[in-house]
């Protein structure tokens, strides 16, 4: 069916040629799921937080889902220069706010990321991460039109002052996956040999540094590589929950594992997943998370301008990244790392964030009219 007419050239039927509608909908489906696993891992979280409605969590997750299909389309629909524009503002913004968390930020769990906001918690660094990854792939992309400039260490001193901010919280999970994505940037790019040595060396010495001076950096690690020596129970259980589940699992609200698993409606996902659905939805989340990833970094790979090349496979990457470490923390391949699951845990910063990291990629990596193109050019 002909949604537009082709001598329609309005800004939406321009998006709708020109967007890839099977990464829209493979992201609605990941929306789907997390909906689906609200009602199975909502009602047992708010049993344990002693919250009188059931489906508090369900209720609250049907809202951020609305308003990340509303992220994820209005992005999606930026042009090239209006989506650094976009970021460039959120950037500015969301560092503001991480810096006034060490005055007046929710603290949790040892960590203070998140700013309490009319009855509900937000945290900025979700949303700074596709921001950054955008900013510092324009800036690199400069170095093309303006050699003389001193583009990567201004890209440089971005990187460095969000993940100090990080550190501070201290989210080292959301630090090492914030560095990922500005090596993979800066390497697409184009990564010059001093710029290897200086990742090579902070490569190297950050993780031993963070390890020494992190006391719950370091009882992850060592509780992850000596289980018997430590308390593990939220990574036990979660396994256990996977393992009860078998192939086909026990059934929608059949899960007891859930009922007593530290954020099972957030970090855990997964394992509840697992538990009520098997090992059958474990799989198919898994796919759709890798056809996103790969699809999207093989689109923008594709794209002739660096910054949007730079662009799309960071931001493509950050998305699949960060999938692939909440499953393997599940699966108890890798230490806890504290980080949800995109599009699918409850959580509305996560939803948000997540949502805008995916219609950032899609509007980077969508075919641009000659117009465009002609107007990048000299931008």
């Amino acid at each position: 069916m002909q949604i537009f007419k082709r001598s329609d050239t309005s800004p939406l039927a321009e998006w709708w040629r020109t967007v890839d509608k099977g990464l829209i909908a493979a992201a609605l489906i990941l929306l789907g799921a997390g909906i689906v696993l609200s009602l199975a891992a909502g009602p047992a979280a708010a049993a344990k937080l002693d919250i009188e409605d059931p489906f508090h969590f369900v209720y609250r997750q049907a809202g951020f889902v609305l308003a990340a299909i509303g992220i994820l389309l209005g992005s999606s629909l930026l042009d090239p220069v209006w989506a650094r524009r976009v970021c460039l503002a959120l950037f500015v913004l969301c560092f503001l706010l991480m810096a006034g968390l060490l005055l007046f930020g929710h603290e949790a769990k040892g960590a203070t990321r998140w700013i309490r906001l009319w009855g509900t918690t937000f945290q900025p660094s979700e949303i700074i991460k596709p921001a950054l990854v955008v900013l510092t792939a324009w800036l690199l992309a400069q170095r093309d039109k303006f050699p003389a400039g001193p583009w990567a260490p201004i890209a440089f001193a971005f990187y460095a002052v969000t993940v100090g901010l990080l550190l501070l919280q201290p989210d080292v999970g959301q630090s090492a996956l914030v560095t990922a994505a500005f090596v993979i940037v800066f390497f697409v790019a184009g990564l010059p040999w001093i710029w290897v040595g200086v990742f090579a060396v902070l490569g190297t010495i950050l993780p031993v540094l963070l390890y020494s001076i992190i006391p719950h950096v370091r009882f992850r690690v060592d509780s992850f590589l000596n289980p018997t020596d430590y308390d593990t129970y939220q990574i036990d259980k979660a396994r256990q929950a996977i393992e009860r589940g078998g192939l086909f699992g026990v059934g929608p609200g059949e899960g007891t594992v859930k009922r007593v698993l530290p954020d099972a409606h957030t970090d855990f996902v997964y394992a509840v997943a697992g538990e009520e659905f098997g090992l059958i939805l474990l799989v198919l989340l898994t796919v759709i998370f890798a056809v996103i990833a790969i699809k999207g970094i093989m689109e923008a790979s594709k794209q002739a301008d660096i910054y949007q090349r730079a662009a799309g496979v960071g931001l493509y990457a950050i998305f699949g990244l960060q999938a692939a470490v909440n499953m393997s923390v599940n699966l108890s391949l890798i230490p806890p790392k504290g980080m949800t699951l995109p599009l699918v845990s409850s959580g509305g910063s996560s939803l948000l964030g997540s949502a805008l990291t995916l219609g950032l990629a899609l509007a980077l990596t969508r075919r641009q009219p000659e117009s465009t193109l002609s107007h990048l050019r000299h931008v």
